[in-house]
């Protein structure tokens, strides 16, 4: 009860910083003439010393003939004032409410965090599953609302009207976003894109066989997607543009009823529905990241992480906390990961080097700060769109009001 008192009477005390070091001064010589007081009362009371082995061990204190007592006396205890107000001063510091630091001011006036999602986004389905960014923020009193959408397109757009406040997504919907003039800023990127996380899957009886053999076929794909883009660049790799194809633009679950109908010859597809080394889906795929783009797919089709400006401008530490929970959810991940191709491969079905891999991956952080080489890569996309006629001009995705860039870990 005294302790909540003290905080009570405290708490109006805004600018301490400001007045503490008068507080301890003035407070120090309080403490000494009341410890001078004591020691006064001790001195008149010294012939009941004995009984008291603490007075005792005192008495025994001898000072040097040369020295006068009483100044070494008032000097220790104008030591001791100060050490007393030392001691107060961290105890009120640990006793401060934690509402006053920059997190919990920022977190108290956004109360809600609404967060929006792509089906089949790993980090953000597991930090949302984890509950990680809910137990750091809770004690602050923020809500953390979850919607999904079907694609990164649709999330960007979602930002631009105030309808989430966070999300994350492919590279490529970021241009046709900042080319529409929608509003938000690039904040991270994942540091891996998954080399078979995206494919291209035709049936399995389909008489294709190669990337040439699409010419003239109906592909469906989302446009404006990363799947949009890494069509082109499968396309471009055996001399055929868009217009040697005929496109059918279709969300996934739209394309998925197409596909399994047999009205389409390819699909191009994405997590959840592309298949892994630990997962199936019908169809065959008949090109991925890895064999379109080799070493570089993490950099030619990225996964980025988006804020509305507001986020970014006005709370900074609350944008922080969100980021370094998703790296917290994506090394969970990646150690769940790694322990179910480790299962699968001590039964002979995962080529060991593939564990290798991902025991290299496991260790390293999930999302990095956004780097010119990154923004690099992506200025090319948006030029091979442009150069298409596929958005009305050309964008500068360097440009600050769309794109975060900081030297920020985003670790604890």
């Amino acid at each position: 009860m005294l302790h909540r008192s003290i905080k009570c009477l405290w708490k109006p005390w805004r600018n301490w910083r400001a007045v503490r070091p008068a507080v301890l001064f003035v407070t120090s010589l309080v403490g000494s003439f009341l410890l001078a007081g004591f020691s006064h009362t001790i001195a008149v009371g010294q012939n009941s010393r004995s009984d008291n082995p603490i007075l005792n061990l005192v008495d025994s204190f001898k000072f040097p003939r040369n020295t006068t007592p009483r100044l070494l006396e008032t000097v220790g205890l104008f030591i001791a004032g100060i050490l007393f107000c030392i001691a107060i001063d961290r105890w009120f510091k640990r006793s401060t409410p934690s509402d006053i630091t920059p997190l919990a001011k920022q977190a108290r006036r956004l109360g809600t965090l609404k967060i929006g999602y792509p089906e089949g986004m790993t980090n953000l389905e597991v930090l949302r599953a984890q509950a990680f960014l809910e137990r750091r923020l809770k004690p602050f009193g923020v809500t953390v609302t979850w919607t999904s959408f079907l694609a990164a397109s649709s999330l960007i757009e979602a930002l631009s009207n105030g309808t989430i406040d966070f999300c994350g997504g492919g590279g490529t919907a970021s241009i046709f976003s900042q080319a529409a003039e929608h509003v938000f800023v690039r904040v991270a990127k994942e540091k891996y894109t998954a080399p078979k996380g995206q494919a291209i899957l035709v049936p399995e009886d389909s008489p294709i066989e190669t990337l040439a053999d699409l010419k003239g076929k109906r592909i469906a794909f989302d446009r404006g997607s990363s799947a949009h883009y890494v069509l082109i660049r499968a396309l471009m790799r055996v001399n055929l543009e868009l217009n040697d194809i005929e496109p059918v633009y279709a969300t996934q679950p739209e394309a998925l009823a197409l596909f399994r109908r047999g009205e389409i010859d390819a699909w191009v597809v994405w997590v959840p529905y592309s298949p892994t080394e630990t997962r199936t889906y019908p169809g065959r795929p008949l090109a991925d990241l890895e064999s379109i783009f080799g070493e570089n797919a993490s950099l030619e089709v990225p996964t980025y992480y988006y804020a509305v400006p507001e986020l970014v401008r006005d709370y900074p530490d609350v944008l922080k906390v969100i980021l370094e929970e998703v790296n917290e959810a994506g090394a969970w991940a990646k150690q769940q990961e790694l322990e179910a191709t480790r299962r699968l491969a001590a039964h002979h079905e995962i080529d060991p080097a593939i564990v290798t891999n991902l025991e290299q991956r496991a260790s390293e952080r999930a999302i990095i700060p956004i780097d010119d080489r990154s923004l690099a890569a992506l200025q090319h996309q948006a030029h091979i769109f442009r150069d298409l006629k596929l958005i009305p001009h050309r964008v500068n995705v360097r440009d600050g009001t769309y794109t975060l860039q900081t030297k920020q870990n985003w670790t604890y």
